[in-house]
């Protein structure tokens, strides 16, 4: 990677990543592939937090922590 982008860009980029990931979870699941569907929400969740921080304490626990 050799482009320097600048955070709007590195933001979207994010974001199709965290839209792919979330396809995946769901085709996965559907297809009965437990590995490939945790490995896919373990991505999911790693963007989640780059995107969000935070965002998955607060859901996993039900309390704002922020």
């Amino acid at each position: 990677m050799t482009d320097v982008v600048d955070s709007d860009e590195l933001l979207r980029r994010i974001r199709r990543a965290r839209a792919f990931a979330a396809q995946e979870v769901q085709t996965w699941s559907q297809q009965g592939d437990a590995v490939r569907e945790v490995a896919y929400e373990a991505v999911l969740r790693v963007l989640d937090e780059i995107v969000d921080p935070g965002r998955t304490a607060r859901s996993e626990t039900g309390h704002a922590t922020g």
